[in-house]
């Protein structure tokens, strides 16, 4: 069932979404090389719970994970594209590290990931991210009333397609609200004016995600949960929760 937001809802959502911008924000300045994808867990964890907000990843057990879910962060590096536990493993100079974050509050969800280099980066990396999120918001800009879903990931599939990379399509967009994971499902690819027809009200989370590689195909890791590129090629990973209004798309995941 697709539940339409309130205002109000809407609201509180944006305030679990300012705490999802903070996580990021701080991750981003903690990720040195030699800190490790657990210590940035710990710091997530720290700034969820000052905030008096919880954590919409900790425990969770989709049907495709091995377990449940065992940090409040994803930490995905270099050829993982998205899901990555937030292990023991230490950061080295020239990483790329997609974090994945979800926080709630009073019942409320919000979803948004970024990626970035860590140390020295590497040219390609830095264009392979620039282009994941130019078609971030190619889609944020498709999502008005009116428009479909196919529309968003027709705006979007070109961006990626055509500076040579990856689309992974099958874990993508969701609606998002009462809970993380909510209907419609929001492919990275999509054909114009198909699909559910946007109404103000709707909440859903974009995130595409492109391997270096230019192949589609991907592997899921031992550990059960970690997105890999098949080829090895890096990945990034990005994403907003965005409410279709009739002012136009707002992002409720910014500080």
């Amino acid at each position: 069932m697709i539940e339409l937001k309130t205002p109000g809802e809407i609201d509180a959502m944006r305030a679990a979404g300012r705490v999802v911008a903070a996580v990021h924000a701080r991750v981003r300045e903690a990720a040195a090389p030699g800190v490790s994808l657990r210590e940035l867990d710990e710091l997530a964890r720290t700034i969820i719970a000052e905030a008096g907000a919880g954590s919409s990843f900790l425990g969770y057990h989709p049907s495709f994970g091995a377990t449940p879910f065992p940090g409040v962060i994803c930490t995905s590096v270099n050829g993982v594209l998205m899901h990555g536990l937030p292990t023991g493993y230490r950061l080295r100079d020239g990483d790329l590290l997609s974090v994945d974050c979800g926080a709630h509050i009073d019942g409320w969800h919000a979803d948004a990931a970024v990626s970035f280099t860590v140390g020295t980066a590497r040219p390609q990396d830095l264009a392979l991210i620039e282009t994941t999120e130019r078609m971030l918001a190619a889609g944020i800009a498709a999502a008005v009333p009116g428009a479909t879903i196919g529309d968003i990931g027709h705006a979007m599939s070109p961006v990626g397609r055509g500076a040579g990379y990856g689309v992974q399509n099958d874990f993508a967009g969701h609606g998002i609200g009462r809970a993380m994971h909510e209907d419609p499902f929001v492919p990275n690819e999509g054909r114009p004016g198909r699909g559910l027809r946007l109404r103000p009200g709707l909440v859903i989370a974009i995130e595409p995600s492109l391997m270096a590689g230019g192949r589609d195909e991907y592997e899921i890791a031992s550990d059960g949960w970690s997105i890999c590129s098949a080829d090895g090629s890096r990945g990034a990973h990005v994403e907003h929760t965005v409410a279709i209004t009739d002012n136009g798309p707002e992002i409720l995941t910014l500080p």
